[in-house]
């Protein structure tokens, strides 16, 4: 028999169930073990340098992202299509809904005037323009961008459009939206336009382009890079920060109070890890032997440096593997590869690069060799 003790209207068990409920809410919010409450559904704060996960709140749901959409429309735009490019206004890039650069059918602008038209005004129509100049067609162009996506390891996502109006079958990951976005800030061009402020473009009407990415003016180090938003995907945010030569990337889907989630995420992210410099390009990493030449060894250096983002208890965690013949034979001329170097972060593989040859070494004649082997006696 379940004894309720009545108090206030309320029942004990009803108070129970209460707490219960407050206790969900607020777990919800505390993801990893750290104190960060965010408003959004999906989040997520990445090294933009590694890809290396700093922070992660449900990032593989899939969700509707909105105009977030188009970082990846500025993506394949800027893969496969040259900025100074004409591009022809055609009809069907006239009168879409939402946030527009009000294009004219006939008008003529260059891809890069529509691609900070895309990314500051988040002009719907300057998404189906650029769309249609640079894959023909709008589902030649959307091909590309899930062809784009699946490459980059994307794989919960999927294209519908080029500028994120809502269709069902239109969706992201927190976790894809970044890799997106990292994969977009390879182009400079892309960072370029993600990190301007206001833009005039050679248009006579029209022209003025200020970034709706209040990150810029907001966040110190702030440098990009695009909001979203429809009734059905909520708020939407993607921005980045450098500092100190490090670049992170935030995301949040579904945020009510988007642009204070990215900001405690950028925060926790450069209060709490810093770059450490795992190796140097050149350093000296190993001695092999040398048949036949004039030199017994040869060193093999590093080909280049790799700087991986830490907290301060976790140095103990990244382990160095080499990969290397035990002997090579003369001659070998600076630079050739040799092997590789592995890098792990807690048993994980996060990097390989060559170890190569510090200097050339020449192969010795018989006389030489046979000197050598009579001091090796």
């Amino acid at each position: 028999m379940l004894l309720l003790i009545k108090s206030g209207g309320f029942t004990v068990k009803k108070i129970k169930y209460i707490v219960v409920l407050l206790i969900i809410l607020l777990s919800s919010s505390i993801v990893n073990g750290e104190n960060i409450y965010l408003s959004g559904s999906s989040c997520i704060l990445i090294d933009a340098n590694t890809g290396r996960i700093l922070f992660e709140k449900n990032p593989h749901v899939k969700m509707p992202m909105a105009s977030t959409t188009k970082i990846m429309t500025a993506l394949v735009a800027l893969e496969y299509g040259n900025l100074e490019d004409e591009v022809i206004i055609t009809k069907e890039a006239v009168g879409i809904e939402g946030s527009s650069i009000y294009l004219r059918e006939g008008e003529i602008m260059s891809l890069e005037d529509l691609l900070y038209g895309l990314m500051l005004r988040s002009g719907n129509d300057a998404a189906v323009a650029i769309a249609i100049h640079v894959g023909g067609n709008l589902e030649n162009f959307i091909d590309l961008m899930n062809k784009k996506a699946k490459e980059i390891g994307a794989v919960n996502t999927n294209f519908t459009n080029p500028h994120g109006l809502h269709d069902d079958l239109h969706y992201t990951t927190a976790y894809d939206l970044a890799l997106i976005t990292r994969e977009a800030f390879k182009y400079e061009e892309f960072a370029k336009i993600a990190g301007t402020k206001s833009y005039i473009s050679n248009r006579v009407e029209n022209n003025y382009y200020y970034n709706k990415n209040k990150t810029l003016w907001e966040y110190k180090g702030g440098d990009g890079v695009k909001t979203g938003y429809t009734m059905r995907a909520g708020r939407c945010l993607v921005s980045s920060a450098t500092r100190n030569g490090h670049r992170l990337i935030a995301v949040s889907l579904n945020a009510r109070d988007w642009f204070n989630d990215n900001y405690k995420l950028l925060d926790f992210g450069f209060e709490n890890f810093k770059p450490y410099l795992i190796y140097d390009k050149g350093q000296f990493i190993k001695k092999i032997e040398v048949e036949k030449g004039k030199k017994k060894y040869l060193d093999l250096v590093t080909d280049s440096s790799f700087t991986y983002l830490l907290k301060d208890d976790e140095k103990s965690k990244i382990k160095l593997t080499v990969e290397v013949p035990d002997r090579v034979e003369a001659p070998i001329n600076e630079g050739t590869k040799i092997g590789y170097l592995y890098t792990f972060f807690d048993g994980k593989l996060i990097n390989k690069i060559d170890l190569i040859a510090k200097s050339s070494v020449g192969k010795s004649n018989i006389l030489e060799r046979l000197i050598e082997r009579i001091k090796g006696k």
